[in-house]
């Protein structure tokens, strides 16, 4: 386990190296990752989310590929299409930018909702169907979609299906004086992505994804997970609560946060800590709520605070 840690902390330690100050957001990013899902960072252009993919992808070493969200971008210029080839007389399927690695899904909500919904097989199948052949995704694969705030001109909000199948939902925020003050001295001279190396490979993302299984959930912490759902599903703010996709995702996320403390088990404070970012994005608010100006993230804060956490311990966390 000692050894995943380290592995885990010279990623970070590399991605630090471009991204100033937002060590909490690539450590849930790569929490993500080694899940097996995909994140959504939203927040206002300019702050950095863009090349915190970039430098995750080379840090990893993996394939890369951009896809830059437009408002005529269409369903195959994301999954690939079938060309005819005049020579042999057949069809030829052309790989769309999906089929990488790792993907940054550019400005998500600029583009048209039926574009948008050409990633719903990838996110949740790992695969993709063009004209009835299926074609299965590289593993490891990770998207991370950017979008701009909905109150921004020119923006599609993400329909709820889609929502649900993001892991995660970041927010970077602007840096400190300080922070700001480290990047213009950091890119002073030229940018430091352009040095950045891979410091683990592709398989030992795979590895660390099939160690994950290995992380011990108890009944208890089970059930504590499970109420915390339910809780979403019967609160009088929400019109619709958390799926249970949204329960798997949050045990999923919790063994690998586990995983990155070095523990062989979750424990509930994991739970507690990943809660709201990964059920809040996953709940729609009644209209009384958005009237009196509740946030799902705030919500999510209180019914942590209102589900009992589990008293009795397991044996791995007492030892």
């Amino acid at each position: 386990m000692s050894a995943a840690v380290e592995q885990i902390e010279k990623v970070i330690a590399n991605i630090e190296r471009v991204v100033v100050g937002k060590r909490k957001e690539v450590e849930l990013s790569l929490i993500a990752l080694f899940a097996g899902g995909h994140v959504l960072l939203e927040d206002v252009p300019g702050v950095g989310k863009t090349m915190m993919v970039k430098s995750i992808a080379r840090s990893l070493g993996a394939e890369f590929k951009r896809i830059q969200f437009t408002p005529d971008l269409l369903p195959s210029d994301v999954t690939g299409v079938s060309i005819y080839n005049q020579k042999t007389q057949q069809f030829e399927f052309r790989k769309g930018p999906i089929m990488a690695n790792i993907v940054l899904a550019d400005e998500i909500n600029r583009t048209s909702p039926k574009t948008q919904s050409a990633l719903l097989e990838s996110l949740e199948e790992g695969s993709v169907t063009v004209d009835g052949d299926t074609y299965h995704l590289e593993k490891p694969f990770f998207v991370m979609a950017t979008q701009n705030p909905i109150e921004y001109a020119g923006t599609f909000p993400l329909p709820e299906a889609q929502l649900d199948r993001f892991l995660l939902k970041l927010n970077l925020g602007y840096p400190s004086e300080i922070e700001e003050l480290e990047i213009l001295n950091r890119l002073q001279r030229s940018h430091p992505i352009e040095s950045l190396k891979a410091v683990m490979s592709t398989e030992e993302v795979v590895a660390l994804q099939a160690e994950l299984s290995t992380i011990v959930v108890t009944e208890e912490v089970k059930m504590y997970l499970i109420d915390l759902v339910h809780e979403t599903r019967n609160h009088k703010a929400i019109e619709l609560g958390v799926s249970p996709r949204g329960t798997i995702a949050l045990m999923k996320v919790s063994q690998a946060y586990a995983l990155l403390q070095g523990r062989g088990y979750v424990i509930p404070d994991d739970v507690k800590y990943l809660a709201p970012y990964v059920l809040a994005h996953r709940l729609i608010l009644t209209a009384e709520s958005k009237m009196a100006n509740f946030t799902a993230w705030e919500l999510v804060l209180s019914i942590v605070e209102s589900v009992k956490v589990p008293i009795k311990q397991s044996r791995l966390a007492r030892s």
